[in-house]
């Protein structure tokens, strides 16, 4: 038996783990478990905020689920992101001739270079109607992780 103490995440760990994200009736949305794990750098973007903090403080060879209400995931639903987008701007944040049918992720050029992107809800000749919610806000998730390695 080792003495040695386990290492522990903290928020600026690099470290190799096997996880998976999934709704609360068990359909994954991502997992690494059948396959390679991923290495990372928490504080990088690579993670969701929320997700990074259910690491920090696991030490190495930890498994952990995480069962998340949708407001500590990507939020509740909010009524006002569902927008309605005149076909001109949608037309000028679009390829020539491009055809688009309900459920479709569009991209939007934001003020200053960045880009969001909207779900496409309703179109007709006039408006396009797209949702700007995160497309799992307002849903619980479950987190599951095994930390492999720490540096």
């Amino acid at each position: 038996m080792s003495n040695l103490p386990h290492s522990i995440v903290a928020e600026t760990a690099y470290l190799t783990l096997h996880y998976r994200l999934a709704s609360v009736d068990g359909n994954d949305i991502v997992s690494t478990f059948a396959d390679n794990p991923a290495t990372l750098q928490l504080g990088n973007g690579q993670l969701a905020p929320f997700l990074e903090a259910c690491l920090i403080g696991l030490a190495e060879g930890a498994r952990q689920t995480f069962e998340l209400p949708p407001e500590r995931a990507f939020g509740s639903r909010n009524p006002e992101l569902v927008r309605p987008v005149s076909r001109k701007t949608l037309d000028e944040n679009s390829g020539a001739g491009e055809q688009y049918a309900i459920g479709d992720m569009v991209e939007f050029a934001a003020p200053g270079g960045g880009k969001f992107a909207g779900v496409l809800r309703e179109i007709d000749s006039d408006t396009a109607v797209f949702d700007f919610n995160h497309p799992l806000a307002g849903q619980a998730l479950t987190f599951e992780v095994e930390i492999i390695g720490i540096l």
